[in-house]
């Protein structure tokens, strides 16, 4: 069995392992002694910090079957699905503008512009909007959708003043 380390039955395989579709379309992967893992599905270690360092291969029941250290180790058709896999799970809008907010005290509704459109949240309480790393923020809408702020600092004069209000 190729493995590269064991622990706590979580096993990270050279190859032979395979990464495919299947015929209704769902992930499967063919691990190194031949078993089939159907419906499993990539996850990111540091999906903002870190997005190309530490994937995750899990089954549906969340048990992880095959770890990556970085996309760099996985080879390019194996990526090619892992990456589409996660474009359809992962949606995390790009705020690229602040147009307009409600009130400066909270629950505010915000009209903001994002890398896949306009649209209009609903900030429950200052604690919603986090910084991650340096100049990056994560804003939670009152419905839980994460919207993130790649770079505060790179806003527009009148956004970066109706944050400012908010911090």
């Amino acid at each position: 069995m190729n493995k590269l380390s064991q622990g706590n039955d979580v096993m990270a395989y050279q190859k032979p392992h395979q990464l495919e579709r299947d015929a209704l379309g769902r992930l499967v992967l063919v691990d190194a002694v031949g078993t089939r893992h159907v419906g499993v599905y990539p996850v990111r270690a540091f999906p903002i910090t870190a997005p190309n360092a530490g994937i995750s291969i899990m089954d549906q029941s969340g048990k992880e079957l095959c770890w990556f250290s970085d996309i760099a180790s996985i080879p390019e058709l194996e990526l090619g699905l892992i990456e589409e896999e996660m474009a359809a799970r992962e949606l995390m809008p790009v705020i690229e503008k602040i147009t307009k907010v409600s009130t400066f005290a909270t629950p505010s509704i915000w009209d903001i512009e994002t890398d896949k459109g306009p649209t209009r949240i609903r900030l429950k309480g200052e604690e919603d909007i986090r910084r991650i790393a340096g100049n990056t923020l994560l804003i939670a809408d009152s419905n839980g959708l994460q919207f993130l702020i790649k770079d505060s600092t790179q806003l527009d004069k009148l956004s970066k003043k109706l944050l400012d209000r908010f911090r």
